[in-house]
Order: structure tokens, then C-alpha cells, then sequence
């Protein structure tokens, strides 16, 4: 009988942790540990939190059946490291190091590898993370921006993006590396990523204002209005972020980033929420078209996922206008624990090998 492998995968959100423990590509328990203000105040930095969590997420283990000692590896979310290739990295010394540091700046991601590499220290077992947001694999073409002092960079949502892709290959009986997929991540924020042989070769910045404008970001914006906009002195530099990247999209226009209550006013005959819905759908639609010229029009397949892949009018939109490049498949929701289980398993079982982290050295060994 073939050996199963016992995993645990953690995913920190800035108030809470979500854990599940995997049996192979099984899972058998799932829960989200809330943290309520009064629990996470005492920490000034995010960083400072990873004792406190780790020992509540071992509680939730041993109060629901589960020993740490039965572990065979733990994996956890991919923080703010150094950009890397995608795969399955060991949380090394120097993993650690940056993720303690913040070197890309602070966010509950950077807790994932801390924690596992803490359980699994204790365990005796590997520590890994999958497919962090700061996978950057885009060709030297594709870093131009037109300005030499800005380089286009590579954050996105690298992990469901690259799980949804393998869904996808191995739908049709083949690797991952071997298709050719134009991958939308639909959520607060909106990504599209050329998937060509196994690595995301461009992809909109979906952090720094590139792309569709989404339920909550301004997407790409004519830059001389911005300019003129920064230096009208009706805007503070925090603000201006902010609608770009939190109250943009459809906060902007509608007052919500809740797609359901879009739907809900259209279907109660409200002109400017249908107007602006189908907009962003076109967004979306006119970003994989220009993602399919880096194909060379030769694509497998639009994959659509995410949270807003639910909504079948948004996707049908989406399918009216690039439907005609290649097949449209959905794949709703995003499954993020399984995406890390299935990243440290292939590791386990051979099938993938592990990678190591180099930091600002990048590269692999």
C-alpha cells in the first residue's frame, strides 16, 4: 500500500488563521481560528504574532483528534519574500530571516512560513510554502514599461492561478507545462495571467493599479490625469492610494464591492449598475485579448476563477466578447488549502522537486 502523508496547511488573514489537515489529497478538517482585536493587540508588528498563533492552531489540533506528532510535513501561505520562480519552497534560514524582516513590507501572509517552520521544527518534518503573490516569472519583454525607471512587476494570485492551471491539464490528461491557458482570477482584485509550458511568462500588476478595474480597484488609468490629479492639492498621496487600490472598481462607481448586490439592483432596474458591471466584465475581456497576442492567439484554453466566476451573467459577459479566442472554462471560488496541500504533496511524493530559497540572490540551486 502506498505510504500516505499526513499535512497540515495554514493560511493567515490579518484577523484570523484558517488551518486544515490533509491525508494525502484528502482532507479531513478544516476550521478558521477568528483573533479578535483585544488577542492581537499586545503585538506591535504582524511578525510579532506567530507564537500566539501557532499555539492556538495546535490547540484546535488536539481538541479535534489531530497530534502534531502525526504530522509529515506542514505548509503554509507565501508571504512578502523576494520575488521567486513558482513551485514549493523549503522555509529555510534565510526564508525566515525576510519574512521576519518584512522585506517587502508587513501582511498576515508573512506569518504562514513562520508558523510552519515552527510546528514542523518540532515535528521533526519539512516545512514548506506554495506559489507565493510575489512568483515572478515574466520574460525580459514583458518588464518594459516605457519608462526606464519603473519596471512592470509580477503580483498576483499566483497560487490559485497555478492550481487552477494544473486543474485544467490534468482535465485534459496532460502536465501542467505542457498547455497553454489564459488564467483570470476574478476576487476583490483581478488578475490575468499568461500560463505558457509551466510558468506565468506576463500578468497584470494587480496590487499596483494595472488591468481591469475590479470590486474594489481603480485598474489602469490614464497617467497624465493622474499626474495632474497629484499635484491639484485636492488629494493626500494615502487617499489617492486608497482609490486606487481599496475604493476604486466598483466601490467607486456603486458604493459596494459586494457582487451579489450589484446583481441584485440590476435585477431591480438599476441602469448604472448594470452599465458598470458589464464595463468591468469588458475590462476583463479586453485584458485577455491583449494577453492572447503574447500566445500568439495559440491558446488551450480562458480559464475563469475566483469568487466572481459564481456569477454567471459576469462570466458570460466575459465569454460574449473572448470567447472566440479559445474554449471558456470556469472554475468558481478558490480552494487555497488545497492548493498548499497539493504543493507540499507533490514534494512528498516525488513528483515535484523542492526548491530553495535565494532571497535578493534569486535564482535557484
Amino acid at each position: 500500500m502506498a505510504k500516505k502523508y499526513r499535512i497540515l496547511a495554514v493560511n493567515p488573514g490579518s484577523t484570523s488563521t484558517k488551518i486544515a489537515v490533509f491525508d494525502d489529497d484528502l482532507q479531513r478538517f478544516e476550521c478558521v481560528i477568528r483573533h479578535d482585536s483585544g488577542q492581537l493587540a499586545p503585538f506591535a508588528t504582524i511578525g510579532e504574532q506567530y507564537e500566539f498563533r501557532k499555539s492556538v492552531i495546535l490547540d484546535q489540533l488536539v481538541k479535534n483528534g489531530f497530534e502534531a506528532a502525526s504530522l509529515h510535513a506542514v505548509v503554509g501561505r507565501g508571504g512578502l519574500i523576494h520575488p521567486v520562480d513558482g513551485g514549493t519552497y523549503a522555509v529555510n534560514d534565510l526564508m525566515l530571516t525576510d519574512l521576519k524582516r518584512g522585506v517587502l513590507g508587513e501582511h498576515a501572509s508573512n506569518l504562514g512560513g513562520l508558523i510552519a517552520r515552527e510546528i514542523a521544527d518540532e515535528r521533526g518534518c519539512p516545512a514548506f510554502i506554495v506559489d507565493p503573490v510575489v512568483v515572478d516569472e515574466l520574460e525580459p519583454v514583458a518588464r518594459y514599461s516605457g519608462v526606464p525607471e519603473i519596471e512592470r512587476s509580477s503580483i498576483f494570485h499566483a497560487l490559485n492561478q497555478k492550481a487552477v492551471a494544473r486543474r485544467a491539464a490534468q482535465a485534459r490528461g496532460g502536465a501542467y507545462q505542457d498547455y497553454r491557458f489564459i488564467v483570470v482570477h476574478m476576487g476583490g482584485g483581478i488578475t490575468v495571467g499568461v500560463h505558457r509550458n509551466g510558468r506565468v511568462v506576463d500578468v497584470n500588476d494587480g496590487l499596483n493599479g494595472e488591468g481591469p478595474f475590479t470590486p474594489e480597484r481603480s485598474g489602469g488609468l490614464p497617467a497624465l490625469k493622474i499626474v495632474t490629479l497629484c499635484f491639484s492639492g485636492s488629494v493626500v498621496e494615502n487617499e489617492l492610494a486608497r482609490r486606487i487600490k481599496g475604493s476604486g472598481g466598483l466601490v467607486a462607481y456603486l458604493g459596494t464591492n459586494d457582487a451579489r448586490e450589484v446583481n441584485r439592483r440590476i435585477e431591480a432596474g438599476d441602469s448604472q449598475a448594470l452599465a458598470v458591471y458589464e464595463a468591468m466584465a469588458y475590462q476583463v475581456a479586453k485584458e485577455i485579448g491583449a494577453m492572447a497576442v503574447v500566445l500568439e492567439g495559440r491558446i488551450d484554453a480562458i480559464l475563469l476563477t475566483g469568487g466572481l466566476a459564481h456569477d454567471r451573467r459576469f462570466c458570460g459577459w466575459i465569454e460574449q466578447r473572448a470567447g472566440f479566442l479559445a474554449p471558456v472554462e470556469v472554475y468558481p471560488g478558490e480552494d487555497e488549502m488545497r492548493a498548499l496541500a497539493g504543493g507540499a504533496l507533490r514534494v512528498l511524493e516525488g513528483r515535484e522537486s523542492v526548491r530553495e530559497y535565494r532571497g535578493a540572490a534569486g535564482g535557484l540551486r
